[in-house]
Order: C-alpha cells, then structure tokens, then sequence
C-alpha cells in the first residue's frame, strides 16, 4: 500500500508538471502557439517576445507555482505515505520531467527554468532565494536569459549541500540542475558562437493565430 501512494504521488506530479502554462497563458491571451515563433519553447521568456508582458508573468507565476505545488504536496503526504524524503525528492523529480516532457503536449515542453525555480522554493527558500538572485545579476549584467539560467543551476547544485545536506532533496536538485544545462545546449553552443539572442522586451511579431 505504501508503494501504490508512493507510485500516485509520483505520477500526480508528473501530471502537474506537464501543465504548460506558456501554451495556457497564449490561449487565454490569444497569442500564438509560443511554440510557432521566437527560439520555440514554451516558457515565460519567449512567451515575452510576443510582446505582452502579461502573458509572460503569468507563464513564469504558472511555471513556478506547479513545481512548488508538487512538492509541497509530496511533503504534505510524506507522513502518510513513509517513505520520508525519497517521496519529495522523487516528486520534485517528476514534476521537472513532466515540464520537459508533458503529456498533454506530445512530450514536447520547455527548459525548465521557471519550473526549477519553484521546485526550489519548496525544498529550501534560502535555496531558491540564492539560485534567484545568481540568475538575476547574470540576466542584468549580460542580457542573456539563456546564460544566466546555467549559471543560477550550477549555482543551485553547489550551494544545495550546505542547505539541504546529503541526500535524496540533493540527488533531486542535482538532477534537475543538469537537465536544466542539457536542455539548453543549443543555447550553449550559440553564445560559444556569438549568435545568442539576448533578452529585450520588444515585440517580435510573432505569426498571427491560425
């Protein structure tokens, strides 16, 4: 019984994370398919290149609340459940995945940034509070959204242990940390070549709703 409430916390994150806020919030605002313009993914930064800052707010809150949400009701259910810290940790897993690779959406998400961000959150304030602070100094001193969300990860990974100590909430952030560097490896090979986009708040024009 314990594996079966284990197995449902784990899936209902997953579930939670594959909630594409960016998609949601362009319906609702009668924006294009993020996915149909800019670099193509789904998330608060592209949704902001169709010009309305609105929409990307709202993706970004969206993004960050399912990844505190799941985890903070993994750890509502911990007591419950007994497998103690495997449970978040594996919930924070989860809904990091099901960003990445949503089943609503034919497993085709975002990078994960924002969703990171409120996974964090969860774990450790502090946490998310350092990793939120590294990635805002780097935006504003580069413009570069795609550098600074390396840079925050890295920076969430290194300093996790002192917060979290050694163990399964470490493995997790590990985890989620290198995805959120492998997701942007494209990103990683443009700034090597100079041909980054950096972050504005100009409208791009987008295509037209079909």
């Amino acid at each position: 019984m314990p594996f079966v409430a284990f197995s449902i916390c784990v899936i209902g994150a997953y579930l939670i994370g594959s909630i594409s806020f960016a998609i949601v919030s362009s319906w609702v605002f009668r924006l294009p398919d993020p996915r149909s313009y800019g670099s193509g993914n789904p998330g608060a930064t592209n949704v902001l290149r169709s010009g309305r800052r609105t929409a990307a707010l709202c993706t970004l809150l969206g993004d960050v609340a399912k990844g505190f949400v799941a985890v903070m009701l993994a750890r509502y259910f911990t007591p419950m459940i007994g497998f103690g810290e495997m449970t978040v940790a594996a919930a924070a897993l989860a809904v990091f995945l099901g960003h990445l690779y949503p089943l609503y959406f034919r497993f085709k998400g975002g990078k994960g940034v924002a969703t990171a961000l409120g996974i964090l959150l969860g774990l450790s304030p502090w946490l998310a509070l350092t990793t939120l602070v590294v990635f805002v100094v780097v935006a504003v001193l580069t413009r570069y959204a795609s550098l600074a969300s390396i840079i925050a990860a890295l920076a969430a990974a290194g300093v996790s242990p002192a917060l979290l100590g050694w163990g399964p909430n470490l493995v997790a952030v590990i985890g989620v940390a290198a995805l959120v560097v492998w997701r942007h490896r494209a990103n990683i090979r443009r700034l090597q070549s100079g041909t980054e986009s950096k972050l504005h708040l100009r409208r791009s024009d987008p295509p037209s709703p079909t």
